[in-house]
């Protein structure tokens, strides 16, 4: 039987990819030690969803394990060796916010853990696809410099600009304000890379927009459209930070999301970057998603409105899937936007309400 690593399998990709490969027939190694309630609280915890990976999948093995441990990590890799066939690697701290707050854990956890991996895998399990959920943040604020139109939602690109589909992996991610979090996720997704073009691993940079579904612990920190949808079903006040709330993020489905992994895993290649995201298929104002929330749940939302944005948030940020589309051509984007907050607020009814 195939083995597959996953860490942050918990979480809300490391949860569906563990699903996913178990029903796959794959031995599914999650390794995952819920620091998502230590960065944001017992309401953000995924251990909810790490006891129903561990009773609902007999292949589903838990190591309660930290990333940045080498011992643990070079033990689990020895223990399984060649027998991994693929590596994801979603766990991370993933707030600009918290990042600030304690940057040596944000980035001993991001920059540091992705290192002890790469490296297990390198050693133990040299000939595995190794798969890094990394993040548009590595472009930092440059984004915020296109030339965009305010519309009456949302902001927009100029139409006749380059990035009119989205944005490509052509930006540069030099010489800009990342925040920390962006920081140590460059330093990740580098070393990816490198892992890839220096050792000749089959490794590849997955830059997701905002990644979602019904699977996400979301909390105001971290999880945009899952937060969302939470405080209008129990009456949570919320914020909107800035730009007149006309952000505009795109939104991919964990489900999806899984699924290019899978494509990739198939046919992998060396050092490989990506922009994933929902690209023009599903992508939304701030503004644009509230009104669905409501409309979907047929209750008002208290928000409020704060003048000051998030350092290194992007006003604008749509992903260009074309690169990964050209490379895996079968490979289809399944879930809009309605599908995905009506997904969330149906699987989430009897735990949020």
């Amino acid at each position: 039987m195939p083995s597959v690593v996953i860490t942050g399998s918990a979480g809300l990709i490391g949860s569906e990819a563990a699903q996913f490969f178990c029903q796959q027939g794959f031995h599914v190694i999650g390794i995952d030690n819920d620091m998502r309630s230590r960065f944001f609280g017992a309401a953000a915890s995924t251990k909810w969803k790490r006891d129903l990976l561990v009773r609902d999948h007999a292949t589903y093995i838990h190591h309660d394990s930290d990333i940045r441990d080498r011992s643990a990590i070079d033990n689990i890799f020895r223990e399984y060796g060649s027998d991994v066939d693929l590596v994801i690697h979603n766990a991370a701290q993933p707030s600009h916010d918290w990042a600030a707050r304690d940057p040596h854990t944000d980035f001993t956890v991001n920059a540091n853990g992705t290192l002890t991996l790469l490296e297990a895998a390198r050693q133990f399990s040299p000939k595995a696809v190794f798969i890094f959920t990394s993040t548009n943040k590595v472009y930092g604020d440059r984004p915020n410099e296109l030339p965009l139109i305010e519309q009456e939602t949302r902001w927009e690109i100029d139409p006749t600009h380059k990035y009119r589909k989205g944005i490509d992996e052509s930006m540069s991610i030099d010489l800009t304000k990342h925040s920390l979090f962006g920081a140590s996720k460059v330093a990740a997704d580098v070393l990816v890379q490198e892992y890839g073009r220096y050792f000749g691993m089959k490794t590849a940079c997955f830059r997701g927009g905002c990644l979602t579904g019904p699977n996400h612990s979301g909390t105001e920190l971290h999880g945009f459209l899952s937060y969302l949808m939470k405080c209008v079903m129990t009456n949570t006040p919320y914020t909107v930070f800035g730009y007149k709330g006309k952000q505009v993020r795109d939104n991919i489905h964990s489900q999806d999301l899984v699924n290019a992994f899978y494509h990739f895993y198939r046919a992998p290649r060396v050092g490989e970057v990506y922009n994933i995201g929902g690209g023009r298929f599903c992508n939304c104002s701030m503004t644009e998603a509230i009104a669905l929330c409501e409309e979907i749940t047929e209750k008002k939302l208290e928000w409020s409105y704060a003048e000051s944005n998030r350092n290194g948030d992007h006003i604008w940020w749509i992903s260009d899937t074309g690169k990964f589309s050209e490379h895996f051509p079968a490979w289809r984007l399944q879930y809009d936007l309605r599908a995905i907050l009506q997904q969330i607020f149906d699987n989430n009814t009897e735990r949020w309400v």
